[in-house]
């Protein structure tokens, strides 16, 4: 809510900022915005301005958040990164989710599946007469508050995980989280432990991998063990170096 108070002038303020806190949809939506128009301002410093793409955001993202207002069924041709040729199904669009600078939508298949699918793989989508009846009980925050990113792991448990970042690394996790699960156990300062509770799918192995021996997994020994095979896969490519 946009407010007016009359200061030697005209002062419009947002009356109620805890609401956008509490709402990171609103959150991202503002910061969005501002970052848009600051941006905008500056256009004379577009050659120093670098922005990553993000794939088929602007394609198909406006066509499923129609058909969810509507509770509209879509048709989509999808194409796996694994297939020549996509296959064309239903599904009923629940949610999209923004996950690095990737669209997704999560979507009950004609299969009675609830599966999630990249924007940058859907070849086609168009909305259908059908319509769809969202379930009473659906959450898009509750059903990916223990999925790292967009991978929802069905036969993953989600499990506590504890991870050690070193005194190079440990501040990066503290400035941004991996999870909204994340918390601080102690900072030891040569390193710090960080407590998550999420399900360990391949996507949050993945994210490990990316910051190399900065961090270290102290529990559970299953995940200890996942990491330990991938390590030793990448030893075997490159130990004749």
């Amino acid at each position: 809510m946009i407010d007016c108070q009359k200061v030697g002038g005209y002062l419009y303020y947002i009356a109620n900022p805890e609401d956008i806190d509490e709402d990171n949809l609103k959150k991202w939506m503002l910061d969005s915005f501002a970052v848009g128009n600051i941006i905008g301002e500056n256009l004379s410093l577009k050659g120093r301005i670098v922005v990553d793409e993000i794939p088929s955001g602007r394609k198909h993202l406006t066509t499923l958040l129609e058909a969810m207002k509507e509770n509209r069924v879509v048709d989509i041709s999808y194409r796996p990164f694994n297939k020549s040729h996509g296959y064309t199904f239903p599904i009923e669009p629940y949610c999209v989710k923004l996950f690095e600078n990737r669209w997704y939508v999560l979507g009950h298949n004609n299969r009675d599946e609830i599966k999630i699918y990249g924007l940058d793989r859907l070849e086609e989508v168009e909305i259908t007469d059908g319509t769809y009846k969202l379930p009473k009980d659906f959450n898009a925050d509750d059903y990916f508050s223990t999925a790292y990113g967009a991978v929802i792991g069905y036969d993953v448990k989600p499990e506590r995980i504890v991870i050690r970042a070193n005194e190079d690394h440990k501040h990066y996790m503290k400035s941004l989280p991996l999870h909204h699960s994340q918390r601080l156990i102690e900072d030891c300062g040569e390193y710090a432990d960080f407590e998550l509770y999420l399900s360990p799918t391949y996507d949050f192995v993945m994210k490990l991998l990316q910051v190399g021996a900065m961090t270290e997994i102290i529990s559970p020994p299953s995940l200890r063990k996942t990491m330990k095979g991938w390590i030793s896969d990448m030893y075997e490519l490159y130990k004749n170096d």
